[in-house]
This record gives structure tokens, sequence and C-alpha cells, in this order.
């Protein structure tokens, strides 16, 4: 049994009509925008910009968001070629098991869980703190002096995995509904804060790189690049501005989500590459703004909290803002919970119906048309998650989950071209394979990048994801089934 074996783009196809294991097409263009937008702008504006400003770029965070914007540009072109190509549910693993092989398409479905549920989880921890401090409560309910159940959290998820469950159609009018809400208060940051901006906040724009404190050095919390090129541990500068890419990187997460909704989209060789491009385009503009006026409202050294855009507008004496953003946020996380989860339940299932996980997992609910049973799986991880375990250290673990994947997509838009150039293609990447070269080689340079501890997380669930292709995947996948008889078992009762 190969492990290179492909999966036909027309079988990949021809597998979303399976009774029983079919989602419903209810998805447009403008909704794909609104999950889009819906997922993408959340924790990354109303958290990350202020910490990294404070950290590692300064003023400059501006310019690490266009460099992580222009990264997620170049994968851009490739997903939005793949989707409208394999409007099939599953993203990046879809694409990859059509064009490089079936262990490499399981590798980055191990990689996509791991990226979608931890996602899911951190931001709804980060709902909760919002919550708790918009309402004057604590939503957390303390076990001993060092841990707590966050019972905020899980509430929020379960809550929304009942509304993902009740179909994408339901869910993408809620996230309308908030996405409007968040924009408006993401245009009252820029618009009320562009009175209270001090061009002299703006000075150095680019702060002079600095030694990172004696106490902080361990090798771990170091970026990658440092510890192989044997540079001193330092903070802002050039490298600073880089580094600071590679984490408000995670502000982008979001655009790739839309791929995974392709199966339930109603025209989706149009519909793909506006969702894609629409949401990606206004939310570069909005966190570019958005960076400019907090680090001009405040000095960047007085942005390190856990509400950097509300601490900033109570730093110049506008507490009623503060509390107007504040709420802003809590509605706006709420989203982001809701994409990432309907993502991952997505991934999963495409990973179950192709007998890469048990097939049961991929039974969609007669009535609405969901993905039920890995909706509900999914439900209870992020929740379990998200209320019991401590995981704010595992956050750049996302960012680098979502660069691999970008990294695996653009190879294959280039292995794809080559191996099937009779496709229809309704989005066409330009200049392949030159683009796509330099889209893996950019997600590359961005993760290596992120620190030490990254990556030695990274690779031990990618060795564990390893062990079960080679135990379970690798016999009991629809392909190696189909190599051990004359005809294609139709499987569909498993």
């Amino acid at each position: 049994m190969s492990i290179w074996r492909t999966k036909s783009i027309e079988q990949s196809i021809k597998d979303t009509d399976e009774p029983g294991h079919a989602l419903r097409k209810d998805l447009t263009g403008f909704d794909l925008i609104v999950f889009g937008i819906g997922v993408i702008i959340g924790t990354g504006i109303f958290v990350v910009t202020g910490r990294q400003a404070a950290e590692n770029a300064g003023p400059a965070i501006i310019v690490s968001f266009l460099i992580a914007g222009l990264v997620c540009a170049l994968a851009a072109m490739c997903y939005a070629e793949f989707a409208s190509t394999v409007p099939v549910a599953g993203s990046a693993y879809t694409f990859g098991y059509a064009s490089l092989g079936e262990f490499v398409a399981w590798i980055i479905g191990w990689d996509l869980i791991l990226e979608f549920t931890l996602a899911a989880s951190v931001v709804a921890v980060g709902w909760s703190a919002y919550a708790g401090d918009l309402l004057g409560i604590p939503t957390s309910i303390a076990i001993t002096d060092d841990y707590g159940v966050n019972v905020g959290a899980m509430a929020i998820v379960i809550l929304l995995g009942v509304v993902s469950t009740l179909g994408a159609k339901l869910s993408g009018r809620v996230t309308a509904v908030v996405v409007a809400i968040k924009v408006a208060i993401v245009l009252f940051v820029i618009v009320v804060g562009a009175f209270y901006v001090k061009a002299s906040n703006w000075t150095p724009f680019v702060p002079p790189a600095e030694p990172v404190p004696a106490e902080t050095q361990s090798i771990g919390h170091q970026p990658l690049t440092q510890v192989l090129l044997g540079l001193e541990p330092s903070s802002f500068g050039i490298w600073g501005v880089i580094a600071a890419a590679s984490v408000v990187f995670f502000a982008f997460i979001g655009f790739d989500i839309v791929a995974t909704t392709a199966e339930e989209t109603k025209n989706p060789k149009r519909d793909m590459p506006v969702g894609i491009f629409g949401s990606l385009i206004i939310v570069t503009v909005l966190y570019m703004a958005v960076a400019a006026i907090v680090t001009g409202m405040r000095p960047y050294t007085e942005l390190n909290s856990d509400a950097p855009l509300a601490e900033a507008f109570r730093g110049v004496g506008a507490d009623w803002a503060a509390t107007l953003i504040s709420l802003g946020g809590v509605i706006g996380i709420t989203t982001v919970i809701l994409v990432l989860m309907m993502g991952q339940s997505r991934v999963a299932f495409a990973m179950s119906r192709d007998g890469l996980l048990p097939r049961g997992l991929s039974k969609t609910h007669p009535r609405f048309g969901t993905p039920y049973v890995m909706t509900g799986i999914t439900t209870v991880a992020v929740a379990l998650l998200a209320g019991l375990v401590p995981i704010s250290a595992l956050e750049e673990m996302v960012n680098i989950g979502t660069l691999f994947a970008f990294v695996v997509v653009s190879v294959g838009v280039i292995v794809l071209r080559r191996t099937r150039p009779d496709l229809p293609r309704a989005f066409r990447a330009p200049w392949v394979p030159v683009l796509p070269v330099i889209a893996a080689l950019a997600c590359g340079w961005l993760m290596l990048n992120l620190t030490v501890d990254t990556w030695i997380r990274f690779l031990v669930w990618m060795l564990l994801g390893v062990i079960v292709y080679f135990c379970y995947g690798m016999r009991k996948s629809r392909l190696a089934r189909a190599e051990h008889t004359p005809t294609v078992k139709d499987d569909s009762a498993d």
C-alpha cells in the first residue's frame, strides 16, 4: 500500500453527494466574506496588537501587520485556485489529498485539527475574560489557589456548538449580525481614536534593538532563527518587527477557514475567490488603521495589557469609549469561536468520510444537513480544553499550524498544475510556479521566527499523528480498501 496514493478530483467531488454524508449547499459569496471577517477580526486585533507593539515592534507593528497580510495574500492565491477547483470540505487536507498524496493529506488534516481546536479554546478563554470584565462578575470557579474551572468559556462553547449544529445558513446569519457590530466597533476605534493621536508617540517608528533581559533568555522562548543563526536574543529593531509579524499572523487566521465551507457553497467556482480575497483585503486595511491609531494614542511601552484598545482609551480619559470597546470585544470574539469550531468539524468530517478516521464521525443530520456527530465531538473537546486546561502558553502553536498548512497548499498548486493541467480552473493563481514558491518560502520564514518551545510541541503532535496514521488510517482509508477489492466498495453504511 502506497502512502503517496492520491484521491482524484472527480472522486472527491462525487463523494459530496453520498447519502448520509452530504452537506447542504446554502452559502453565497457574501456569506463567505462574512464568515471570513467574522473569524479574522477577533482576539488578534483586540489583544495581540498592543502586546506585540510593547514587546517587539513598537509603532512599526503597522509594518508587521502589512508583512503578515502580504504573506496571507500569497497563500490566498493558492487557496482560491484550489477551493474553486476542488469544492470539497476539508480545505488544505482535501487539497493535499488531491495533489501530494494520502500521507501528506493526513499530516495536514492532523495539523488543522490541532490548529482549529486549540484556537477555538484559546479564543473562548479570551471571551470569558472580556465578559467577566464587562459584567463585573467572575467567570471561573476556583478549585484550588492555583487552579479553577472556566465556566464562562465552557458555556459559550456549548451554546455555539448548538448554533453550528442547526445549520451553516443559521450560523451565517448569526455571524452577519455580529460582524456588523464588530466592524462598527473597529471603525469607532479608528474614527474616535484619531482625535487622541499624538504624532510624538510614533517616534521612533522602529525602536532600536535592545537585548532581552537575562531572566527571559531561556532558549525555549527565543525565535528559532536567532538560535540557528547564533544571534544574541533581542527585541525591537528589524528582527523585532519580523518576530511580531510571526505572532500577529494569529490575527489573520480565518481566511483559510472560508475554504472549509466550499462544499456548502452554492457556486464555489465564483464565490470562493470572492470570499477569500474579500475578507482578507478588508481586515488588512482595518488592522493597519487600528495599529496606527492605538500606537499614536499611547506610548507603545504602555500597551502591554490583555485589553490594549480599551486601555488606550482609558489612558486618555475616555472611559465610556473603553467600556464600549470591551463590549465590542465580547461580541467580536463570539463569532471567532463559532467559525473556528465549524472549520474544525468540517476538516475532521472530510477525513472521516475518506476513512482516515472512523466513518461514523462523518454522518450528517437528516434535517439540518450538518456534520452533527463531529460538531458534537468538537464542542466537547473545545469546552473541556477551554474550561479545564491552562492553554495560554500554546497560542503560538495556532500560528505554526496555519503556516504549515499554507506551505502545503502552495506546493500543492504547483504539483496539481503539472499532474492535472486539464482541470477547469475558475480562478488561476498568477505566476505559477514562482508565486507559490515565494508563498511557501515566506510562510516558512515566519515559522522559523516562532519560538523553540513552539516548534518542539508542534513536532511532538506531528509525531503522534504519524503513529495514528500508520496504525489506523493507512489500512482503513477508502483508497486502501479499494486496492484490495476488484471494484470500489460502497461503505456508506459503515
